[in-house]
């Protein structure tokens, strides 16, 4: 068995696995280029939204985030949705559409995170393929001068593999890290919403006049029977 994998050692070389990191460099190129995109369109909404919403103009915090896409606006608006349940309602919003939206936000991001780990590994296997290979021509070659130059040629071309497995590792690790900062910051501004919200709801006076306008919409109650016989 030894002796089959040799062989197919010596017969393959490193050239496919210089052609596999090809494939996963381009591969990791589109992915960061479309998760740039999907970043970039779903930016930070309007500046002063917290500041809406913690003095409680909520119209005008609903009529900021009107057509606008991101994290930061869905949890807006489904929190503005859940408003009149309470500051409890509020949070619970906040959490279910950060967990929900949040993994479109991560699509893509654990294929940068594996190949920003075990690309350089690859690149290392291509290595020791090239100089098994390497060494396997030298072993069948010719004069010493012209079989220690064959080997040295191919040990040099081997490396190569674990430059390319390096090149194709490093775009990767900074884009998995920059989005996933990215991420976190989107997700504490959003959670940051729901805190505002929250907040405002919390509010003795704002509690007193929900309550007035529950209490306001109340039918009268109407008098039990055994109420009106001992009254009369």
């Amino acid at each position: 068995m030894t002796k089959s994998l040799f062989e197919l050692f010596t017969r393959a070389g490193a050239e496919w696995v210089m052609l596999l990191l090809v494939g996963l460099s381009a591969a990791s190129v589109t992915v960061i280029l479309e998760r740039a995109l999907y970043f970039a369109l779903r930016r930070r909404t309007s500046p002063d939204l917290l500041t809406l919403l913690m003095d409680g103009r909520l119209e005008e915090a609903r009529a900021r985030i009107e057509g606008r896409r991101g994290l930061e606006a869905e949890v807006a608006r489904a929190a503005l949705d859940a408003a009149g349940g309470g500051p409890a309602a509020v949070q619970e919003a906040v959490a279910c559409t950060i967990a929900d939206r949040r993994l479109g936000y991560e699509r893509g991001l654990s294929f940068l995170g594996t190949l920003g780990n075990n690309a350089p590994f690859l690149g290392l296997f291509g290595t020791v393929v090239g100089i098994i290979r390497a060494f396997s021509d030298l072993a069948v070659g010719g004069p010493k001068g012209a079989g220690a130059s064959a080997v040295m040629s191919g040990i040099s071309e081997a490396l190569v593999a674990t430059a390319v497995g390096i090149f194709v590792a490093i775009p990767a690790v900074v884009a998995f890290n920059g989005f996933q900062r990215w991420l976190r910051t989107l997700v504490t501004r959003a959670e940051a919403i729901g805190h505002a919200l929250a907040s405002h709801l919390e509010r003795d006076d704002v509690r007193a006049a929900a309550r007035a306008r529950l209490d306001h919409g109340r039918p009268a109650r109407r008098p039990e029977p055994h109420e009106s016989k001992g009254a009369a």
